[in-house]
């Protein structure tokens, strides 16, 4: 399972407890993937000796692209991994984190308005009162307690995704450099789950052309509950441009209890596995 996340970034268990987790249904290789952040991975470490789990060392980074046609910027994530010697990446996430520190208290500032209450302090808490490691789920879960809404999604749709009020984009690196930065450091660029962006299918193989295009090394294969129709046009393409393939649950926790550790799409004939190039 190649992209997880554990209580570093928006999961919900520690990264002691992802690799046991891991141990307990059979894992043999996990990589931690955590949001713009590799600070669980010398927690994880521990646990992965111990059971006898090969630990990749991952990051899940927050980027951006855009068509030359509309000028608009989209986000998409970037599973970095198998890094030699991580410290360009490294320089590069702490630029993440501040980013992702000031947006954390941007949103907030903007829900003061929407719901009569500052719940930045609350938020923060979630985090060890670390802001930099604050995502939009830790807000969404603050709300949920709060009663502002019954569920997490609840608070995405009302207030915090893309053309809401309390929207804050995430102001990532451009895709070129995301990819140019991992493989400075020794790594592979994952493009990660292509049809989770609410793109049209027309900019779904647009972006999977130009991050090809760009020296991306792998594609992540879409879950088995997406159609299959979704699953041969991402394979056309993954063909089309001699990508490699990766395999990742994007386990959360409790907090997404519908995606199972472990739970990964089939890799098909004739389709090269990234973790085939691993040292």
């Amino acid at each position: 399972d190649l992209h997880t996340h554990s209580n570093i970034s928006d999961g919900t268990l520690s990264p002691e407890q992802l690799v046991r987790a891991a141990g307990e249904i059979g894992i043999h290789t996990l990589a931690l993937t955590d949001h713009d952040t590799m600070d669980g991975l010398i927690q994880a470490e521990g646990a992965a000796k111990e059971l006898g789990i090969k630990l990749i060392s991952g990051v899940e980074i927050s980027s951006q692209w855009s068509r030359p046609a509309t000028k608009k910027n989209y986000g998409v994530h970037i599973v970095a991994l198998n890094m030699q010697h991580p410290e360009p990446l490294l320089a590069l996430l702490e630029q993440q984190k501040q980013i992702r520190a000031v947006r954390a208290k941007q949103i907030c500032d903007l829900l003061i308005p929407l719901i009569g209450e500052d719940i930045y302090a609350e938020v923060v808490a979630k985090v060890e009162h670390i802001p930099d490691r604050v995502t939009r789920t830790h807000i969404a879960k603050t709300l949920v307690e709060k009663g502002y809404v019954s569920r997490a999604q609840q608070a995405f749709d009302k207030y915090i995704k893309e053309g809401k009020k309390a929207y804050v984009k995430f102001d990532g690196l451009g895709l070129e450099e995301t990819i140019q930065v991992i493989h400075a450091s020794g790594g592979f660029a994952v493009l990660a789950h292509p049809t989770r962006y609410d793109l049209s299918a027309t900019n779904i193989r647009y972006l999977i052309e130009i991050f090809a295009q760009f020296g991306g090394d792998a594609v992540e294969l879409p879950p088995a509950v997406e159609p299959l129709g979704t699953r041969q046009m991402v394979d056309r393409m993954i063909a089309e441009h001699g990508l490699k393939v990766s395999v990742g649950s994007d386990f959360h926790g409790d907090n997404m209890p519908w995606i199972k550790l472990g739970n990964i799409p089939r890799v098909k004939e004739g389709q090269a596995g990234i973790w085939e190039s691993f040292r």
